[in-house]
Formats: structure tokens, C-alpha cells, sequence
């Protein structure tokens, strides 16, 4: 039997789109092996995408290959495809039939585009509550998910004895705890199984990048618990089920005749355009990220360190995104200056945490987010004020709260100029780890946080048009649930060419 809840379906784990430009967009599924298919050959898939959900209108068909040494996922890229529309696709294999998937196309780049609603979310561990935020997403209909990593959750269940221990926990697991592929893939199939999930997947294609959990709790670049080269080997094991099960497009890492895995190194951080509205740039910040401050390399990172007694956090040859990506993004900022006719209106970074300064109460510094980063965080904060865009916002997850912030450099000529709009999410079902009241605490010494919030599950709702960007703070009553029903904590506004969000 296997060990997650699936039914004997080869297409058992649903359907997948993802990184859409304006004439191709990648189609995903994996076949699930099982006591009565073993899938030991390699399969031939027949995918099929249409103008129709009936199917009666054809326009693309082909055939892929589902082989072991890729997990049997397939990646299709399909192209030639007409700008700015929605299509939908499904999958054939041994007789069977997929769920029918939603995806599109973006706009043509310098395309004049009224709109584009987008989905920001991350942070899904399986045992801390049901998916109901994606079915209230999918209901909220959006053009694009952005997902900003923690998909899977690396970690076991409690025993099923001790569970009465873990009131807090809404389901178990059996999986141990990640460390082969086998494990990674399997941990996949687990969440995959979800019925939102697959829902939210075959309704709108995602742009997605990782965070730690897809490997190792803080993890980063070489360096987790124990010896390098043991973690090596687990990371490529971990980096080569993301790309499995993961709708990305072909790139260095793929070849047509199959799913070729990446080498160490390989870029994940891309940029998205859509029409002349916006530039999304999704980044990586684990791969080549250097050591949190006063960590031993084969140890744990702290959860936050005191600045008096660790010289290292201020050290200004220690980046965050790698040094390659950072200039790479300073580029690319720049190419988006506004006096540039052909600029994006709305330049968007999609990062994995929290980018605003804290000053918590207790004087310590979080280690693992742009706080742990201080000069990286400034090297940034410079290359967004030069390259004098028009409209400037972050989105981030990580630490399963939601944040709204306002984005001030504070070492710049003008410290209260306003730069950018910050909305870091909460998670989709992991808990916070924190308190409201110690949340609140560290409210009052930080004015430029607008909001921030511990207490909550669910998403980030954006509507983007060209003169307004407005987020919708999405969460759900009872994560425990799947049933769960859902809610706007609260709403804000951007203005086109105001820095800074506003309450609405």
C-alpha cells in the first residue's frame, strides 16, 4: 500500500502549468507507480492542448516520455501558442485520462494589459493543517500563483501514540524523515495527493522557486547539520525531486528527449514579464547564499544572534543571493528604470522572506532573513533607489506570518524616502512558532511596519492595474479543516508612482 492517500490512478497526483510567456507555457504531470502498475519501462504520455474543456478544438498534441531516472514526471513545453489566453490540456498513458488543467499564455512583451491578478503564498507542512486556502484561491480566480518555497516539509510525523501530545497537529504522516530521493519524491506524492492542491495546480499556471524545507531546515549553498559531503549528495537528491515535481521550464537543466537533473549551480532565479504592466523577478536565496552570521559550517544555524558578540553579521562580503544573482538583479532593476519607454509599470520582486528591518525588543538579530544580511540587504536597497523605478514592491513568505511594510534605506541621502511596498505572507498551513503579543512588541519599535500578523493561515490576493496595485490578506477560520472557510484580514493600496502601502 502506498503511503499516501492516492488512488490507484496513474495521473493520481493531478496536472501542473507553469512559467507561461507569450507563446508557450509548460504542461506537467508524473505518473504514480503503484502494487498494480509498477511502471518499470518507460511510458509513453500523450498530452493534447485545446482551445476547449470539451476538447473539440485541438491545437497541439504530442508525446512524451515518462522514464524512472526522472521520477516518471513529464515537462512539456508547449509552444506556438497565440498571447493572453487561456487553454486547457490533459494527459494519456496506458488507457487512462488525466484531470483536464487551466493554463495561458502571458501578454506580448510592451502589451498595453488593463490587469493581472496573481496568487502569492508558501509554507505548506502537511501535519499542521488541511489545504483550504487553495480552494479558496482557486475560487478567487487568478491569472498566476507565486510560489516563494516550502512546498514540502523534509521532516517525520510524531508516532500516531504521541499524537494526543501534538494537539495542534491536524494529520499525520508515515514517511520518514527525508534524506534519498525516493524520500523527496515520496514526500512530494504526499502533498500532491491533496485535492486542492492538484485543483489550485490545474487552474492557473505557478512561477515557483524553493526556499529550505525542500531540503533542510536553513540550510544553505554546500552547508547543512553534519558533513559536507553527506549533505551534498542529500541536496542533489532534494534539488533533483523539486525539479520533478515541479512545472519549470526547459532550460540548461532539461533536454527534450527527457528531464535531464541540474548540476550544482544551476540558476533557478528568472525573470517574468507580463505585457507593460509588470516585471516579476523570482529569486533564489539558499543556493548561493553564504553562511548565517556566526554559524559553524556542519552546525545549525541560530534563530538569531546578538550584534555585540557576533562581528561577522556585519561583514560586507557576505550576500544572501550569491554575488552572481545580485548582480544580475541590480541589471536587471536597472533595464526597469521609469525614464525608459519600453519599462514595466509595476517591477515586482518575489523573494523567500521577510526584506524590512526588525528591531525586536530583545536586541537580538534574526539570523536567517535579510536581517541576518544587513550590508546584502543595503547593497539592494541601493540598486532599487538608483535604478529610479516607477513602482517598486516585494513579496515574501518564510515566517508564516503576514507583514506589511513600508521599504525605507535608512543609510541612504533621504532615510525617511519611501523606496518600495513589502507583503511578506503567511503560510498556507505551517504554524507561526511565535506569539501575537511578541509580534505586537516588536510593532510598536518598528514604525514602518504597517501590519503584522502571527495568528493566521492562508494567502495573498493581488489585483494589479496601472494605476493601482491592491493586496487582499486571505485567511482561513479553521486551518485544522478542510472545509474551512476563509476571510480578508485585511486590504491595502499601492498608487502608481506612491511608494509605500496604504490601508483600504
Amino acid at each position: 500500500m502506498a503511503p499516501w492517500p492516492v488512488s490507484e490512478q496513474l495521473f493520481g497526483l493531478g496536472v501542473a502549468s507553469g512559467e507561461p510567456d507569450a507563446s508557450s507555457v509548460v504542461l506537467w504531470t508524473r505518473l504514480l507507480p503503484s502494487a498494480t502498475a509498477p511502471l518499470l519501462r518507460p511510458q509513453a504520455v500523450h498530452w493534447e492542448l485545446a482551445h476547449d474543456a470539451e476538447f473539440q478544438q485541438i491545437l497541439r498534441r504530442g508525446e512524451a516520455l515518462a522514464t524512472s531516472d526522472s521520477g516518471h514526471s513529464v515537462h512539456v513545453l508547449a509552444q506556438g501558442l497565440d498571447a493572453d489566453r487561456w487553454y486547457y490540456y490533459r494527459f494519456r498513458c496506458q488507457g487512462q485520462t488525466s484531470a483536464t488543467g487551466r493554463t495561458r499564455t502571458a501578454p506580448a512583451p510592451g502589451a498595453a494589459v488593463a490587469q493581472l491578478r496573481l496568487v502569492y503564498a508558501s509554507c505548506q507542512r502537511w501535519e499542521h493543517g488541511y489545504y483550504a486556502a487553495w480552494r479558496h484561491a482557486r475560487e478567487d480566480d487568478p491569472d498566476l500563483v507565486v510560489f516563494l518555497g516550502d512546498y514540502i516539509y523534509e521532516y517525520a510525523s510524531p508516532s500516531s501514540a504521541a499524537k494526543q501530545k501534538h494537539s495542534q497537529l491536524a494529520r499525520l504522516q508515515p514517511l520518514a524523515h527525508a534524506v534519498s530521493l525516493q524520500d523527496y519524491r515520496d514526500r512530494y506524492a504526499l502533498h500532491k495527493s491533496d485535492p486542492d492542491l492538484q485543483a489550485m495546480h490545474a487552474h492557473c499556471p505557478w512561477l515557483v522557486t524553493w526556499d529550505d524545507h525542500e531540503v533542510e531546515d536553513n540550510y544553505v549553498g554546500d552547508y547543512g547539520v553534519g558533513k559536507v559531503q553527506a549533505f551534498v549528495v542529500k541536496r542533489m537528491a532534494a534539488y533533483q525531486a523539486f525539479y520533478e515535481n515541479m512545472p519549470l521550464r526547459a532550460s540548461v537543466a532539461y533536454k527534450q528527449a527527457g528531464l535531464r537533473m541540474p548540476a550544482a549551480g544551476t540558476p533557478l532565479y528568472r525573470q517574468q514579464s507580463w505585457g507593460a504592466l509588470a516585471d516579476l523577478w523570482v529569486l533564489d536565496a539558499r543556493q548561493y547564499r553564504d553562511l548565517q552570521a556566526c554559524r559553524t559550517a556542519t552546525e545549525k544555524s541560530p534563530a538569531s544572534v546578538k550584534a555585540a558578540d557576533c562581528a561577522d553579521l556585519a561583514r560586507n562580503s557576505r550576500s544572501f543571493l550569491g554575488w552572481e544573482q545580485e548582480r544580475w538583479l541590480a541589471a536587471q532593476l536597472a533595464s526597469n528604470s521609469a525614464a525608459k519607454p519600453e519599462s514595466r509599470r509595476w517591477s515586482v520582486i518575489c523573494q523567500q522572506t521577510l526584506f524590512a528591518a526588525r528591531a525586536f525588543p530583545s536586541g537580538r538579530t534574526s539570523a536567517d532573513t535579510w536581517d541576518g544580511y544587513p550590508a546584502a540587504r543595503q547593497r539592494l536597497l541601493r540598486a532599487i533607489g538608483e535604478a529610479q523605478l516607477r513602482n517598486t514592491v516585494l513579496l515574501g513568505g518564510d515566517i508564516h506570518q503576514n507583514y506589511v511594510c513600508r521599504i525605507q534605506d535608512p543609510e541612504g541621502e533621504h532615510p525617511q524616502r519611501v523606496l518600495a511596498s513589502e507583503f511578506c505572507g503567511t503560510s498556507i498551513s505551517s504554524h507561526s512558532g511565535t506569539t501575537q503579543a511578541r509580534v505586537d512588541a516588536i510593532v510598536a519599535r518598528n514604525p514602518h511596519v504597517l501590519l503584522a500578523r502571527c495568528d493566521e493561515r492562508g494567502y495573498g490576493l493581488c489585483d494589479i492595474s496601472t494605476k493601482l496595485w491592491t493586496t487582499q490578506l486571505r485567511v482561513v477560520n479553521q486551518p485544522q479543516y478542510a472545509n474551512s472557510g476563509a476571510h480578508s484580514l485585511a486590504r491595502f493600496v499601492v498608487e502608481d508612482q506612491v511608494a509605500g502601502p496604504q490601508w483600504a
